[in-house]
């Protein structure tokens, strides 16, 4: 399948994702591991974005993707989250207790987008503060922009409707206002 490259500044849902290749905490000791967007390729991709680490709401959602990823691995989905922190911050926050405002352990990576160039590319960067708006991208085997949705840095998103999102995304049907799986589409 060919590709069409993004003509747009921004990410465009039915485009091409911005690609990235960023350091993650997929290896917590070396923290020298990078991943990219093709390393997704095949699989449905969730990535979600938030300000800044050592926050009160982005745990609050880190750990509800976290609870919930053996449901996104169910539906061949993978779950990526990326903040403009560093990694080191990202490291200490993941080995800072729950109790202690950290994220403790999670079952997915987080990216470092330190330089701001993927919340740039994706079109959720705050120039104003530097942090990145709540963005959510559903993004497709083949690497296409299906889904994105941006709150402001003080509403968190719901893992139950991301999930709902993804399998309606899946389901190849037309489906109406609040479908839920198992339900007919309308096509």
């Amino acid at each position: 399948m060919t590709t069409i490259a993004n003509p747009y500044p921004f990410a465009k849902v039915g485009l091409p994702a911005p690609s990235f290749n960023l350091l993650s905490t997929k290896n917590l000791d070396s923290l020298e591991e990078k991943v990219s967007l093709e390393d997704y390729r095949g699989k449905w991709l969730v990535f979600f974005f938030w300000p800044f680490d050592f926050t009160f709401v982005c745990p609050t959602e880190i750990r509800g993707f976290s609870d919930s990823y053996d449901e996104f691995k169910a539906l061949n989905c993978e779950v990526l989250g990326a903040s403009v922190d560093s990694i080191y911050t990202h490291k200490a926050w993941i080995q800072t207790p729950v109790d202690q405002n950290g994220i403790g352990a999670i079952k997915f990576p987080i990216v470092s987008d330190f330089t701001k160039e993927t919340a740039h590319a994706y079109g959720i960067l705050d120039d104003a503060s530097g942090a990145a708006h709540r963005g959510l991208f559903i993004v497709d085997p083949e690497g296409v922009l299906r889904y994105q949705v941006v709150t402001d840095m003080n509403v968190g998103r719901s893992v139950d409707e991301t999930l709902r999102i993804l399998q309606a995304l899946q389901s190849g049907g037309l489906c109406p206002v609040n479908w839920k799986p198992g339900q007919k589409t309308l096509g």
